[in-house]
């Protein structure tokens, strides 16, 4: 599975207690190589799971792949924060959907839906996710 990989399926996947740790595990049973993510994911994942350590060994063990530098995206990336800044977007959401933009065919794993199922490739295009059933 080619996929890019939000905080929540992280966060997830780390802790047994979250409320979609077993669709994050069946999730990473179908992974064959790492996700696609970025720093700023990796930053929140941590804080969330109180243990970079353990988000440290997501990476080492190819859960992900950081595969995203801010500076080279900056002017869309200030883009996406102007057009969605009704919705207070932290730097992890766009650049998800910047990465969204680069790798198309790659949905993003996230159980945030309130807002991705929101956001846009482009102009109209919506986001391919992957997400926990309802």
């Amino acid at each position: 599975m080619k996929a890019i990989a939000d905080t929540g399926f992280l966060v997830a996947f780390g802790n047994r207690r979250d409320s979609h740790h077993r669709w994050a595990l069946e999730i990473a049973q179908q992974i064959s190589e790492p996700l696609l993510t970025c720093e700023a994911v990796l930053a929140e994942a941590a804080f969330h799971l109180g243990n970079a350590g353990i988000v440290l060994a997501f990476v080492r063990e190819g859960l992900v792949r950081p595969a995203f530098e801010v500076a080279q995206h900056i002017p869309r990336l200030a883009e996406l924060a102007a057009r969605y800044a009704d919705r207070s977007p932290d730097l992890a959401d766009i650049c998800l959907i910047r990465m969204s933009e680069i790798h198309p065919k790659h949905p993003v794993i996230t159980t945030d839906l309130n807002d991705f199922t929101v956001y846009r490739r482009g102009r109209r295009e919506t986001i391919p996710l992957i997400s926990p059933p309802a």
